[in-house]
């Protein structure tokens, strides 16, 4: 389960950022051996101050783990040929590092790996930093062993991530809004991490997989309007959340009067170079000056709550909200909501009986791609994580 992975207490913030700036997937600076760890340790004080405010560390590790047992638990029952699964955490730049887990694959005598995204949009700088990291790990110095790999690369309209999605806005407005004409003035904020210009301009995927995530839950709450499906209480969710085999919460009776109007924008830029935009914050107080008054906040990019959604949204948008006079609503993150961790069940199962290595989109290298890396890893996950030539 390949992602980002986060710092679990103060103490690793250091190497967290140090390991970010250091990936050559992710950015590229003039003699960056030496400079990353120096803008590590120049903005490690400020990072330490906002996961201290989030409670010392990012929860995204005891997220993934909690996920993938639920995720194994669900393949036992749906897939007994191929039974035991076992989930992985691999994080990037944060314990566990994908590298001892590659050799924890070798040590375990794991034959069949498939390296799973948690990422459900494509980026190169994040997927494409993972994988290329696999391949580092794996195709070049041959730490795993002999394991015969499969790549999830990319799963953004899933109609169980866009379940997930739905009925969580449809809980946040029904609960934040019990007035229908309040309810249906609320816009509908989908906040996904921003990339720099330059990196969408040599033909990076994630924008437009984004827009198509967005696309697609919108889509699913005019359905459900339409059809008068209601959305689960908080309880609700909790209750379903204690049946292994519960695919969707029991429906409340309250459905909101129809899709709201919404809008995609881009949090977490850094530095001064251009940046995909409208940034959120800037949103959030352009429709407070529009006269809007309610607004709920989606991060549609992120499965898992870490420092971009307990910091980011809750402390620092929700602080602008408050001084634009926007009352303002954030949908929890998927966490382990029940119908997303089916949804995961349900795409590693459908891959297995796929027998797909790689999906065609995966193989296709940005038009603009300055990374000879990408096309190595792409060509020796093609073949099962045999025979790369490098």
């Amino acid at each position: 389960m390949l992602n980002m992975g986060g710092p679990s207490d103060l103490e690793e913030v250091h190497p967290f950022l140090r390991n970010l700036f250091l990936d050559r997937d992710l950015m590229r600076l003039p003699l960056q051996p030496i400079l990353a760890p120096l803008i590590a340790r120049r903005r490690s004080p400020s990072i330490v101050e906002q996961y201290a405010k989030i409670g010392g560390g990012s929860p995204i590790l005891k997220h993934t783990i909690a996920q993938g047992e639920m995720m194994c638990k669900l393949l036992d029952e749906m897939r007994p040929e191929s039974a035991p699964h076992k989930a992985y955490p691999a994080f990037r730049y944060a314990r566990p590092l994908v590298r001892p887990v590659m050799q924890r694959l070798k040590e375990d005598g794991v034959k069949r790996a498939i390296a799973f995204s948690q990422y459900p949009q494509y980026s190169c700088s994040t997927t494409g930093s993972s994988l290329n990291e696999v391949f580092r790990s794996c195709g070049i110095d041959r730490d795993a062993g002999d394991v015969d790999w499969s790549v999830v690369d990319r799963w953004g309209t899933h109609p169980g991530l866009v379940e997930a999605f739905a009925q969580l806005i449809q809980t946040t407005l029904n609960e934040h809004w019990p007035d229908p004409v309040e309810r249906q003035s609320a816009v509908i904020l989908f906040s996904a991490h921003s990339l720099p210009m330059k990196v969408v301009n040599r033909g990076d995927p994630y924008v437009a997989e984004v827009a198509g995530s967005v696309s697609a839950v919108m889509q699913r709450l005019g359905v459900m309007a339409a059809n008068g499906e209601g959305s689960a209480s908080v309880t609700e969710l909790n209750a379903a959340h204690s049946g292994s085999n519960t695919t969707s919460p029991t429906a409340s009776k309250n459905p909101i009067p129809g899709p709201n109007p919404y809008r995609l924008v881009w949090q977490s830029q850094v530095g001064p170079q251009p940046w995909m935009g409208p940034q959120t914050g800037d949103c959030i107080k352009g429709l407070a000056k529009l006269g809007y008054k309610n607004a709920v906040l989606v991060p549609i990019a992120f499965t898992s709550d870490h420092i971009e959604t307990l910091y980011e949204c809750d402390v620092e948008y929700g602080h602008v909200a408050k001084e634009a006079g926007i009352n303002m609503a954030r949908v929890p993150a998927l966490n382990e909501h029940p119908v997303f961790v089916r949804a995961l069940a349900d795409i590693v199962a459908h891959h297995l009986d796929a027998g797909e290595r790689v999906s065609t989109q995966m193989m296709l290298r940005c038009p603009g791609c300055v990374n000879e890396t990408c096309g190595k890893q792409k060509e020796w996950f093609s073949r099962g994580g045999r025979s790369a030539t490098v």
